[in-house]
């Protein structure tokens, strides 16, 4: 059972972690007990956009059944912008009692937007706890070195980075069959050199005593892993991921085939907001938002969902589908939902058709805020 740590604790459980990423490149930290995590319950949470794949200019103060959205003031006026590109980065400012809690889950798909949109928005890298990747597709990986080469200074000595698993380092390529190019690889060399330890969450685990993550995914029921990527497991020059410590790898993948993209370690970040219920941010959704759900309810307990937040990868999906997941979406009975990045203009015909009382849009700057 994972207790709720402290930030004395949480600091101190770090320290140890940084020694063994600085050596071995990596570090995987996973629980061992199958049982509920104990989650963490904060007062409120703060989600800034800092990077998606659209800027509202004209977004307004707007509250959907008591969560709110708000352009974020802007620090830096003209000839700055706020810019756009394919991809996630979110900023998650959350309160418990008088102690604060920073997080930053994914990093766009390149450092230029990110650092730009950072510097505009005027957020704090000094008030950083821990760093968070969803999975390892170039759109939410893309700007983490460039990020880290500027600010590596102001973080924490001993800050972690969390991903679902190894299967986070391995080396996507896109395109068709035949015809596939390199879509990035996220480098645990470059990251050791930069001394952030990266933990390794296949199972549920408590991040800075606030946020949780789902660990791996499991999957049933009607949603399916869209086409996307092709993944290559294996280690080239010290670049890549290794598959043979893990049982559920396929030969071919062992073999170090090219395979369809199946995202074994995506995890979703989550947050129990008191007296509303759970935060569930999916970043891509790749495995289902669904599944994700359900996901979050079993390894917290908590069944009330407060908000679906994030990339639901359902752009791809025909009408009929869209309208399938969202119709089981609604026995969930979410307050709302925010949907960005991948989650593709049929999510939101379906939702304003079935739950149209449920739809929050928000666009990047925008600054979204739950609990008291």
């Amino acid at each position: 059972m994972t207790r709720i740590l402290g930030r004395r604790d949480f600091l101190a459980g770090s320290a140890a972690l940084v020694g063994a990423a600085v050596g071995a490149g990596f570090t995987c930290v996973e629980f061992a007990s199958a049982a509920p995590i104990e989650v963490p319950m904060v007062d409120k949470l703060s989600i800034r956009v800092l990077v998606d794949s659209t800027h509202n200019l004209f977004l307004r103060p707007t509250t959907v059944n008591g969560v709110s959205v708000q352009p974020t003031p802007l620090q830096t006026g003209f000839p700055n912008v706020i810019h756009t590109q394919w991809g996630l980065s979110l900023w998650l400012e959350s309160q418990r009692g008088n102690e604060p809690r920073t997080l930053m889950l994914d990093y766009g798909y390149s450092p230029d937007v990110l650092i730009t949109n950072m510097d505009i928005m005027g957020v704090d890298v000094k008030k950083i706890d821990a760093l968070i990747v969803s999975h390892g597709h170039f759109d939410h990986i893309g700007g983490l070195m460039g990020f880290l080469d500027k600010y590596r200074d102001a973080l924490p000595a001993d800050v972690k980075l969390y991903a679902g698993g190894e299967d986070n380092f391995c080396h996507r390529l896109i395109g068709a069959p035949g015809q596939l190019t390199d879509f990035g690889t996220l480098d645990r060399r470059a990251l050791a050199a930069q001394k952030v330890a990266t933990v390794l969450c296949e199972r549920p685990t408590v991040i800075a005593g606030h946020a949780f993550t789902t660990g791996q995914i499991k999957r049933f029921g009607i949603e399916k892993v869209f086409p996307n990527t092709m993944v290559e497991y294996g280690i080239k020059d010290g670049l890549g991921c290794d598959a043979t410590q893990y049982t559920h790898f396929t030969a071919a993948e062992l073999q170090g085939k090219v395979v369809p993209d199946e995202h074994t370690h995506e995890h979703a970040t989550c947050f129990n907001v008191k007296d509303r219920g759970l935060v569930v941010i999916t970043s891509c959704g790749h495995v289902g938002i669904l599944n994700t759900i359900r996901q979050a309810q079993e390894v917290s307990g908590i069944k009330k969902l407060h908000a679906l937040i994030g990339g639901f990868h359902l752009g791809p999906a025909t009408a009929d589908y869209t309208d399938q997941v969202v119709t089981e979406l609604k026995t969930f009975a979410p307050d709302v939902m925010v949907p960005m990045h991948c989650s593709g203009q049929t999510f939101v015909d379906s939702v304003q058709k079935i739950m149209p009382d449920k739809l929050l849009l928000a666009s990047a700057a925008a600054r979204l805020n739950f609990g008291a």
